[in-house]
């Protein structure tokens, strides 16, 4: 990258290892966001798109009023597994920078893996992994009731049952 005039260097900015990381992490998600989006937008019955088409909707129109509401349980799916599968990233930063430089990319899996494995101390790292587990759990649960609850006010402020 130099050549370019770019300093770029993931394993000695932990910066630049941050975004390496997260770009990695999108680019590893995004083949299944995008065939959960594409099997929201085929389960849409065609009689939505033919009384659009009637009434001379646009295409920004069709996008608000039928395609988002009709894939916001899909949508909810994919946030939900993208949201519980960042707290176990494990691999890419493990193959990447090895946790480094430092410890700028060493996430609280890799830290219980090394706990649990390297070091061989079975209960912390089991009490912690049953802790950071309750966490998750809560969060999504959070997440879920409130995802759940600003659709039913956007049903109810559309008209839309």
């Amino acid at each position: 990258m130099t050549k370019l005039g770019i300093d770029y260097s993931y394993t000695g900015n932990p910066t630049h290892a941050w975004l390496t990381v997260l770009l990695m992490d999108v680019w590893h998600w995004t083949p299944l966001i995008a065939l959960l989006a594409f099997a929201g937008l085929r389960s849409i019955p065609d009689a939505y798109y033919q009384a659009a088409r009637i009434d001379g909707a646009s295409k920004f129109a069709v996008f608000r009023y039928i395609q988002l509401p009709k894939m916001q349980s899909v949508l909810v799916i994919g946030v939900l597994l993208r949201f519980m599968d960042s707290f176990m990233i494990y691999t890419e930063p493990f193959v990447l920078t090895g946790g480094g430089p430092g410890n700028s990319t060493t996430f609280l899996s890799q830290y219980l893996t090394q706990k649990a494995v390297g070091q061989f101390d079975l209960g912390p790292a089991a009490a912690f992994s049953l802790i950071y587990f309750l966490i998750i759990l809560l969060v999504c649960f959070v997440l879920y009731n409130w995802m759940q609850s600003v659709g039913t006010h956007s049903k109810e402020e559309t008209g839309h049952a």
